[in-house]
């Protein structure tokens, strides 16, 4: 053998020694030794994870939907008593059943839109019926009567 020439059973021998430790590493796994991850609170609190927000496919309704509590849920009929009708003739005032839900802005806005009037003040009361009468004072220009008999109370 020349000099620069290597002894070939060295080299099988250096191969055998690597497949052994290989065969090693892929028997107890790469990182034997994990680290724990050091817990400083004693409280468990759940990670955060991504949340996308909705990506829908399709609407899921058609036609958007129509407000219920409009003028006419607002003001359910007028009142026809003897008191009622004593309001009208002195005070230029009429009265209505009016929904429990309704505020006096809202009821007022419901009468002007439904008769074409306009409203000065409106008074509130709750009935021991439990239905909320609204008392309803027109402005000087609008004739109380007038709006009772075209609404169809007279």
């Amino acid at each position: 053998m020349a000099k620069g020439d290597k002894d070939p059973r060295v080299k099988r021998k250096k191969g055998a020694q690597k497949a052994r430790a290989a065969a090693k590493h892929v028997k107890r796994g790469a990182d034997v030794r994990k680290k724990h991850k050091v817990r400083k609170s004693v409280h468990f609190r759940r990670p955060r994870t991504l949340q996308l927000p909705r990506n829908p496919k399709y609407k899921r309704h058609a036609v958007p939907p129509r407000r219920k509590f409009d003028q006419f849920a607002i003001v359910r009929f007028p009142l026809t008593t003897e008191s009622a009708m004593k309001k009208i003739e002195d005070n230029n005032t009429l009265a209505f059943i009016v929904d429990t839900r309704a505020n006096k802005r809202q009821i007022k806005a419901a009468v002007k839109k439904l008769y074409e009037i306009d409203v000065m003040k409106v008074n509130t009361l709750i009935r021991p019926d439990g239905t909320k009468k609204a008392y309803i004072r027109l402005t000087p220009d609008h004739d109380a009567l007038d709006v009772a008999n075209r609404i169809g109370i007279i």
